[in-house]
């Protein structure tokens, strides 16, 4: 089988290097890449929208499966173009993938389905959300750019002034352009943050084992939010009946909601929760792996992987084997160039990543590189996740650290506490 990885993040060289290694799969592309997919597979130069120029590489090396990685080609109308080629494609509809291309579908399928979430209001101008603002009794308030932000779109308030900043950055500064024609306002939920991803065919959901993301980007949960710091699975706080729950309450009233709503949803359902007092409530839905999650994860999956989002692609999960998970903790650093998740250069010299593969049941994923004359270079604001397994989480924190000293470059850094909140 030949297998088609769309992407080119830390999320595309896992699930390349995941598929690669199913004994079913005798090739492996990916487009356009970076330079450790192109160690683990076929780099093909093509834009991740670029649907035609996709579709035609598909037909003619005869591809078959196509696996979708980020957001933004689900939401332009990828997976529809290649469904209606007769291409087997794992990832959901436009209409499915405005789950995460809205936040305002989103709630609105929520508040349909009886899923537990903040409450909120949305905002078509400045001033009125403003007005809205300073009306609150509350403080503390979230403040979402309604379309897709590449994760940067989301900002948590303690005050009215902050929440002000942020309604002027999406709004008047259109920082985000036309992802910010909205806002969503709503409250602030306190709690433990978990990430569950589940891969769905339209009726049966298969739940993943559970991690938890750092989005801020720095120690101690500070700084402005980024496309994710680190992370670590599993995530101690979810055991048996929380997941029992957020199955019941959260992921089988979604899916069913989203079918009766004529967008049936195939593909990874990821479900970013706060573990509030009250239970599981949903903070926002990604329609695709999570980057860094998918990392840490994935590397837990001793399950085929190409096996699974087949099955999920033809319709039938219901007839596969229960996945089969390393009982081991996998922790994912994630290291950034320097003036992320601001702005940063690209094209410095990377050094050290070979010695730290070398550490045991370490691989380093490569996110924002390229390959120039067989130097890889930065080509991102996250550059690479480190990843690491062992036997417990303070273990694995330990050699995913030490493999993250191995590597260099002028103003690489990374947070140093992930997975500490595991052991809070």
């Amino acid at each position: 089988m030949k297998v088609l990885v769309i992407g080119q993040g830390g999320r595309e060289h896992v699930l390349v290097w995941k598929l690669a290694q199913s004994p079913k799969v005798e090739k492996v592309y990916c487009a356009p890449g970076n330079a450790g997919t192109a160690l683990d597979a076929e780099n093909v130069a093509i834009a991740d929208t670029d649907i035609p120029g996709l579709l035609e590489f598909a037909r003619s090396n005869e591809i078959d499966l196509t696996v979708v990685g980020p957001e933004a080609p689900l939401v332009a109308g990828l997976s529809d173009a290649f469904r209606e080629a007769g291409l087997k494609v794992f990832g959901p509809s436009q209409a499915a993938a405005q789950l995460e291309g809205s936040k305002e579908f989103s709630k609105q399928i929520m508040r349909a389905a009886k899923v537990p979430t903040a409450d909120y209001r949305v905002f078509t101008h400045a001033d009125e959300a403003l007005e809205y603002i300073d009306l609150r009794e509350q403080e503390a308030v979230v403040v979402k750019a309604d379309g897709l932000a590449a994760g940067k779109g989301v900002f948590v308030c303690s005050t009215k002034d902050e929440a002000k900043d942020a309604v002027k950055t999406i709004m008047v500064d259109h920082k985000f352009k036309e992802a910010g024609a909205k806002v969503v306002i709503e409250d602030c939920l306190e709690g433990i943050e978990t990430s569950i991803l589940a891969i769905v065919d339209g009726k049966t959901i298969i739940p993943l084992e559970t991690s938890q993301d750092h989005k801020r980007a720095h120690d101690g949960d500070t700084g402005p939010n980024t496309g994710g710091m680190g992370a670590y699975s599993p995530a101690p706080y979810v055991d048996d009946d929380m997941m029992d729950t957020i199955i019941e309450k959260i992921l089988i009233p979604t899916v069913h909601t989203m079918k009766t709503n004529d967008t049936d949803f195939s593909g990874v359902l990821y479900a970013g929760l706060m573990l509030t007092s009250q239970g599981p409530k949903v903070l926002e839905f990604n329609v695709r792996f999570g980057d860094p999650e998918a990392q840490p994860v994935l590397m837990r999956l001793k399950s085929d992987l190409f096996e699974i989002l087949m099955a999920a692609a033809e319709g039938r999960l219901d007839q596969i084997d229960d996945l089969e998970w390393d009982e081991r903790a996998a922790i994912c650093v994630v290291m950034a160039a320097d003036g992320y998740p601001g702005s940063y250069p690209k094209g410095d010299a990377i050094t050290g990543i070979d010695d730290a593969n070398e550490l045991e049941n370490v691989k380093v994923f490569h996110a924002g590189t390229k390959l120039v004359d067989g130097k890889v270079l930065t080509n991102g604001g996250r550059v690479l996740g480190v990843t690491a397994l062992a036997d417990n989480l303070t273990a694995a924190k330990l050699q995913a650290y030490k493999a993250v000293k191995a590597i260099r470059w002028s103003g690489a850094w990374c947070r140093k506490d992930i997975s500490d909140k595991a052991r809070d």
